[in-house]
C-alpha cells in the first residue's frame, strides 16, 4: 500500500474544521481525534497533497491498492467513509468534490503549517491523542485497542529494534488486519514509551478500550514471552499467557506465537464485547453493540437464537451499513437456515449470498467478509470458487481462525482431508476456546472417516459433540463415526441423545446438510446402517 512520506510535503494541513497530520497518520477535526482506517486515511492524504488537479478513480486504485486488482465498490465505500470523516456526504462536498466521469478533486482550501507543540515540551505526542471516542460523531465506534512495546529481559538485551519490539510490531500489524477492531498505529506507542509512559497511563491518555503489553526473554536457545491483555479503564486482567519456546527457527516461533496472541486477544476482546451488549437495553445498542448481541445468540445453533441473531445484525446494519462484520454475520443466520433445514433451504441460500455480497461491498479487505462469501459459495454448491474466498480471507488475515476452521470444513468433505486435518489444527492452535471449536473438531473427524482412521475419528467427533452448543449435524456425525469404529453401543446412545431432540432425523438429514465426496457419504450411509438408522 502506498503511504504517503513525511518529508515530501508539510506534515500539517489544516482545511475547514480538520487538521490532517501525515507525520502521525492522524485526522482530528473540531479539535477531536477522528479514528481512520489506513486506506481512508492515504486517500485523504493523496486527495489533498493533488488538490490542484482531478485526480482519477483508476489513480486512487493504483496509489491505495499497489495494483492489487480490487473492485470499484471498495474504492467507493473508502470516498464514502472519507467524507463521513470530514464532514461531508454525497449531497454536500465542501471537502471531496466528485468530478462527473472524471474523477474526485480536493476543493477545500488548504494551509500548510507546522503542528503545535505542547508549552514547555518539544513533543507532539500528546497533542494528538485525544480519545477515539471524541470521534464518535463522525466515525462509527469500534472497540479500542493499544499495544504497547515489548519489554526485553534478556541477559543480552540492547538498543530497540531487537525481539521485542519485531514481536510488538507483528501484533500490532495483524490486529489491524482483522478490521475489527480500531488499533493504535505503532509510531504512538513507541513514542509513548520513550517517554517512560506506562500501559495504566498509556490507557488513560488514549482512552482506549483495551491495552496489550508483555516481555520477551532469549537465553539458553529458547524463548519466553509473557503477554497481558487488560481492560484500560479499570486495569482488569481480560487474557494472559506465557509462551515458553525452543529457538531452532527464530522466525518461525515468533510468527507462532505472534498468530496465537493475536487470534486470542481478539477472540477474548470479542466474548467482552458480547457479554457488555447483552446487559444493555436493545434499543439503546449502537452498531457495534448490535453485532455482538447478534454474536452471542448466533453461537447458540438453535432456531429461536439465530432468529435473535438475525433481528441484532439487521440492527447493526441499519445503524452502520460500512459495518462489514454485521453483513457477514447476517450472511451466517441464513446459512444456518439452508444448513440445519431450519427455513427453505434454497431462499436462504440467496440470502446468503445476497448479504455475504453486502459484506464484501462494505469492506473487501476484511477477512469476515471473505469467510461470509467462502460459505454462502459453499453452501450453493461452488466449492473451487468458495475455496478462492476462504484462501483471500486467510491471506488478508493469517491470524483469522475460522478463516482456517472453514477451510478445513469445506476439504473434509470434498477436497483434501490431509489439507483439513491440518487447517482444523491450526485453527485450534489460533482460538483453543472458540465458539465454533465443535465445528474445528468435527471437520477433523470428518477428514479422517474419509482417510479410513475411524477410530481417531470417533474420538474426536465425540469431543466435538461433547461441546454445549453443538448442533445436530455433529451429534450425528459422532453416532456414525462411533458405529465405524465398531463402537456400537456407544452410537447407539449418542444416536439416541439426538433423536430426543430431533425425533425423526436421519442419515438423509446428515448428508442433505453436507457436500460430501461419493466415497465418503458412502461409509458415513454404513455407519448409519450399522446402528440401524434410515
Amino acid at each position: 500500500m502506498q503511504t504517503v512520506s513525511a518529508k515530501e510535503w508539510p506534515v500539517l494541513l489544516t482545511f475547514r474544521d480538520c487538521e490532517l497530520d501525515t507525520r502521525l497518520f492522524a485526522l482530528r477535526r473540531a479539535g477531536q481525534a477522528c479514528p481512520l482506517e489506513p486506506l481512508v486515511f492515504n486517500l485523504l492524504a493523496h486527495l489533498a497533497r493533488h488538490r490542484d488537479r482531478i485526480v482519477t478513480r483508476q489513480e486512487l486504485l493504483d496509489a491505495l491498492w499497489a495494483g492489487k486488482v480490487v473492485s470499484e465498490a471498495a474504492l467507493s465505500s473508502c470516498i464514502k467513509a472519507a467524507r463521513q470523516a470530514v464532514g461531508d456526504n454525497g449531497q454536500e462536498q465542501h471537502s471531496i468534490a466528485t468530478v462527473h466521469r472524471r474523477g474526485y478533486r480536493f476543493v477545500a482550501p488548504v494551509e500548510e503549517v507546522e503542528p503545535p507543540r505542547p508549552p514547555g515540551d518539544g513533543d507532539t505526542v500528546a497533542w494528538m491523542l485525544a480519545p477515539p471516542a471524541g470521534a464518535a460523531a463522525t466515525a462509527p465506534r469500534r472497540a479500542s485497542l493499544a499495544v504497547m512495546p515489548f519489554t526485553d529481559l534478556s541477559p543480552t538485551a540492547g538498543t530497540r529494534g531487537g525481539t521485542a519490539d519485531a514481536l510488538a510490531h507483528d501484533i500490532t500489524t495483524r490486529l489491524a488486519q482483522l478490521r475489527s477492531l480500531f488499533v493504535i498505529a505503532q509510531g504512538t506507542m513507541f513514542a509513548l514509551h520513550e517517554r517512560g509512559i506506562g500501559p495504566g497511563e498509556a490507557g488513560q491518555l488514549l482512552q482506549v478500550d483495551y491495552i496489550v503489553n508483555g516481555t520477551v526473554r532469549r537465553h539458553d536457545h529458547r524463548l519466553w514471552v509473557t503477554v497481558e491483555l487488560a481492560e484500560a479503564r479499570s486495569a482488569r486482567i481480560v487474557w494472559a499467557e506465557i509462551f515458553d519456546r525452543p529457538l531452532d527457527d527464530a522466525f518461525r516461533v515468533l510468527d507462532d506465537i505472534g498468530s496465537q496472541i493475536v487470534a486470542t486477544a481478539a477472540s477474548e476482546i470479542e466474548t467482552a464485547e458480547r457479554k457488555r451488549a447483552l446487559l444493555k437495553p436493545p434499543n439503546s445498542l449502537d452498531a457495534w453493540e448490535a453485532h455482538h448481541r447478534g454474536l452471542w445468540h448466533m453461537y447458540r445453533f438453535n432456531p429461536d437464537d439465530n432468529a435473535r441473531a438475525r433481528h441484532f445484525f439487521e440492527m447493526a446494519v441499519r445503524l452502520d451499513p460500512s459495518f462489514a462484520p454485521a453483513h457477514a454475520g447476517l450472511s451466517f443466520t441464513h446459512f444456518q437456515n439452508a444448513f440445519q433445514g431450519w427455513a427453505q433451504r434454497e431462499p436462504e441460500i440467496a440470502r446468503a449470498l445476497e448479504t455475504a455480497g453486502q459484506s464484501l461491498i462494505a469492506d473487501d479487505r476484511n477477512p469476515a467478509a471473505h469467510w461470509a462469501m467462502g460459505r454462502a459459495l459453499w453452501l450453493s454448491g461452488h466449492q473451487g470458487p468458495a475455496l478462492v474466498e476462504l484462501e483471500q480471507a486467510i491471506d488478508l488475515s493469517p491470524s483469522f481462525a475460522l478463516g482456517h476452521y472453514t477451510l478445513a470444513f469445506v476439504h473434509a468433505q470434498a477436497g483434501d482431508p490431509q489439507a483439513a486435518v491440518a487447517a482444523s489444527d491450526h485453527a485450534r492452535r489460533l482460538s483453543p476456546f472458540d465458539p465454533l471449536l465443535f465445528g474445528m473438531l468435527g471437520a477433523r473427524a470428518i477428514a479422517l472417516v474419509r482417510l479410513g482412521q475411524f477410530e481417531e475419528a470417533a474420538t474426536w467427533a465425540v469431543q466435538a459433540a461433547a461441546r454445549p452448543n453443538a448442533h445436530a449435524h455433529i451429534l450425528g456425525l459422532a453416532a456414525y463415526s462411533l458405529a465405524l469404529a465398531g463402537s456400537l453401543d456407544q452410537a447407539r446412545a449418542q444416536f439416541a441423545t439426538l433423536r430426543k431432540v430431533l425425533p425423526h432425523y436421519g442419515i438423509a438429514d446428515f448428508l442433505s446438510a453436507f457436500h460430501l465426496a461419493p466415497q465418503g457419504a458412502a461409509l458415513f450411509q454404513q455407519g448409519a446402517q450399522r446402528i440401524d438408522v434410515a
